[in-house]
């Protein structure tokens, strides 16, 4: 194994099972939704509220977490937020209310939270900066990829055993990756067996710097990252409206504007978050890419912001006025793939700008996320409810995606932290 993949790539390969697991974790709600709308009788708005109860703890646990992170460490920091989130996904199949429910999943908000800004922070020290842009995007695309099956896992356990059951299956695997976790990773490349000099050599980190330690840790510049990391976290609002969209009304909208029954709510939920995880890679490679050929960081990060959210609002326009089912999925399919483009970017930018302040600023970037997660699912179901129809969420949706286009034209990934 050691002769095929370096070390760096196994840890990447852990942190990418932990992206698949917590978005499936997180969007099987979605996939059950219908079902618990029925057996709760919730209405639109009420089922909204049900999405977005994760938002509100997970956006307040961005900064916290990555903070943690950047203080304390990512091993023993991942692995509290991974056992809060299992424990939370076992419980939601134990719900015996809305209210009990909400509880739940809030507490799931708080573990997986402080996840992504706790693995990005790990990076810091495993990875070069040309190898960062990659990492981001595989891992984001496990994360889709866990988006894409959890359809079809969910809606297959549900038939067979219940949708409750599913919430306890996919927590308990949920703990068997913080064992794995716990297992194999180091915070830092020389604190690990399997690391050989070679290796450090090419990760090409002062390994100064690596020496871990929580009672030396600098005081964290505040002032200096929010002014530089304010516009990111804006466009990441704008980016995060959109995707909260996909990941909570996709079953209910195809099942309920386009008339899919439960088996092929399984194949076309899954449809456009497959897409999600070509774009997702693609755009990491792209534009590492760009920054080999060019050496112009600025470039290879805005183009990708710029193509990515343009080209979502292009496709994702016309589909409510389309009217055969099929090429709705389509366009959806192309909207997500294009959206996702610019989620790899985002999240190589708090390692751009910040260093080893990343897990922070990493942090900081994804509140945007969090807020448009707590805003989005809610209005989404407010509009349908009061308007009875998908087409005026979908035009809100587009037109943060044109505010994002223009934000992103003003991102300056080489204005980074003075000490970082």
């Amino acid at each position: 194994m050691k002769g095929i993949f370096k070390t760096r790539h196994l840890i990447l390969g852990v942190i990418c099972l932990m992206y698949f697991i917590t978005y499936i974790d997180r969007v099987n709600i979605s996939v059950a939704g219908p079902m618990i709308k029925q057996e709760f009788g919730l209405t639109a708005t009420q089922l909204g509220i049900v999405f977005s109860a994760f938002a509100y703890p997970y956006a307040a646990m961005q900064i916290i977490g990555g903070w943690c992170a950047d203080r304390f460490g990512p091993r023993i920091v991942l692995t509290i937020l991974s056992i809060i989130w299992a424990v939370a996904t076992i419980l939601c199949g134990f719900a015996w209310g809305v209210t009990s429910l909400l509880i739940f999943r809030f507490i799931l908000g708080i573990g997986e939270g402080g996840a992504f800004p706790t693995a990005t922070r790990a990076f810091t020290f495993w990875l070069p900066a040309t190898e960062r842009g990659f990492a981001q995007g595989i891992t984001h695309s496990f994360a889709r990829l866990g988006g894409a099956v959890t359809p079809p896992i969910v809606l297959g356990i549900s038939m067979l055993y219940g949708w409750r059951e599913s919430f306890i299956i996919l927590g308990v695997i949920s703990l068997a990756w913080t064992v794995l976790y716990v297992w194999y990773f180091r915070d830092t490349p020389i604190t690990h067996k399997g690391v050989s000099e070679q290796e450090l050599k090419e990760i090409a980190i002062d390994t100064k710097k690596m020496r871990f330690s929580p009672s030396v840790t600098k005081k964290t510049p505040w002032a200096e990252m929010i002014r530089k990391m304010w516009l990111v976290t804006f466009v990441d609002f704008c980016y995060g409206w959109s995707l909260w969209v996909f990941l909570t009304w996709l079953p209910s909208y195809l099942k309920d504007a386009r008339g899919f029954d439960l088996k092929q709510l399984a194949l076309f939920t899954a449809l456009p978050l497959m897409a999600g995880v070509i774009g997702d890679t693609l755009g990491g490679v792209v534009s590492d890419q760009i920054l080999k050929r060019t050496g112009n960081l600025k470039l290879a990060r805005r183009i990708m912001l710029i193509i990515g959210m343009g080209g979502s609002l292009i496709f994702i326009l016309p589909v409510v006025s389309v009217s055969d089912p099929i090429t709705a999925v389509a366009l959806l399919s192309a909207s997500f793939f294009f959206l996702e483009l610019t989620n790899a970017v985002l999240w190589s930018l708090p390692l751009d700008i910040a260093g080893s302040y990343a897990g922070t600023a990493g942090g900081m970037m994804n509140t945007g996320f969090g807020v448009a997660g707590m805003i989005s699912p809610v209005a989404f179901g407010y509009l349908i409810e009061t308007t009875g129809s998908y087409q005026v969420p979908f035009f809100v949706s587009a037109v943060l995606l044109g505010v994002g286009v223009i934000a992103s034209l003003f991102i300056d990934p080489t204005n980074k932290l003075a000490d970082s």
